[in-house]
């Protein structure tokens, strides 16, 4: 038995949209701002699908990915198929010469690890460090469009 997990954030990134869904849609990237994923790779037989490696606190979690929905400069929206159950979506709004970046995760726990664990203070870990990439994210971001202005 598993208890799910729900967790929003967003951040503003003062890039064109065009630029923000271009550098995040290039998933094998990722971990460049994602702190505890430490690696992702898209299957060359089937590009709708990914294999995602986590690793944080000494623990190691993989899973196999697949897009469920690509609109370009909207959304990304994904589940797991295999490995750790997960699924979310990455929303992007376009603000006019900046946008807003929406990272929603959602994700599956083993009943005795909810009872190990608060469920309060795991939440809050985990919502902490998926902000923290997003601001990471935002870094990158700026720093790509400056490299592009130069």
């Amino acid at each position: 038995m598993s208890d799910w997990l729900e967790h929003s954030v967003q951040v503003e990134v003062t890039v064109p949209i065009e630029l923000a869904w271009s550098l995040w849609s290039d998933l094998e990237q990722m971990p460049r701002w994602m702190q505890w994923i430490d690696s992702v790779n898209i299957l060359e037989e089937q590009p709708e699908l990914s294999r995602w490696k986590l690793a944080a606190g000494g623990l190691e979690f993989s899973w196999l990915s697949r897009i469920l929905k690509q609109v370009p400069n909207q959304i990304i929206q994904w589940e797991s198929v295999d490995g750790l159950p997960n699924q979310g979506a990455i929303r992007f709004y376009d603000r006019h010469g900046s946008s807003i970046v929406k990272l929603t995760v959602a994700y599956a726990i083993p009943g005795f690890l909810g009872k190990l664990m608060d469920n309060l203070f795991l939440g809050r870990l985990v919502e902490s460090n998926l902000q923290s990439s997003l601001n990471r994210f935002r870094d990158y971001a700026l720093a790509a469009q400056a490299e592009g202005q130069s």
